[in-house]
């Protein structure tokens, strides 16, 4: 018995495989629509549908269905990873460069971790710390902007009144 490349699973095929509630369920909507297309009697829906319900193993589940259309095995369903979001990556990336490009990604980090945080509440991607933190380090970065240009404003004040007051 070998495995299947990045599976782990034996390569004789998915049939051993325990079925889950899903799958029944699959399995119960091939029966409902046999019965309603006439191609099993109410005995026969009734009985399957039983089968179906107590099935172990993707194997009974296709056995049920086998001469029905669409009753074929059902692919066992592999979980996909979640992504993480890429807006949010920039948001942070744009965050951290703040000092390195002159605070000119300020803006930028602060637009990409909302449109982030948007998209990862409607998607379910993964990001939404990265795109917190972007968010903060863009509005930490506006801070500082202001802080910068209201020292330079009350230095250009205190030259134009000839120095510090007091002196003089």
């Amino acid at each position: 018995m070998t495995a299947m490349p990045g599976h782990g699973l034996p390569a004789r095929g998915a049939g051993y495989l325990l079925a889950s509630t899903a799958d029944r369920e699959r399995t119960v909507d091939v029966l409902k629509a046999g019965f309603v297309e006439g191609r099993l009697t109410k005995d026969e829906y009734d009985t399957r549908t039983h089968s179906a319900l107590n099935a172990r193993t993707l194997g009974d589940l296709a056995l049920i269905t086998a001469d029905l259309p669409g009753g074929a095995a059902p692919a066992p369903v592999w979980p996909v990873p979640v992504r993480t979001n890429p807006l949010a990556v920039a948001a942070l990336a744009c965050g951290l460069g703040q000092p390195f490009t002159a605070f000119l990604s300020t803006i930028p980090a602060i637009v990409l971790g909302h449109l982030a945080r948007r998209e990862i509440r409607r998607t379910g991607e993964r990001g939404a710390g990265l795109a917190t933190a972007g968010l903060t380090l863009g509005w930490i970065g506006v801070s500082v902007l202001l802080l910068i240009a209201l020292l330079a404003v009350v230095a250009v004040a205190a030259f134009r009144s000839g120095g510090p007051a007091g002196a003089g």
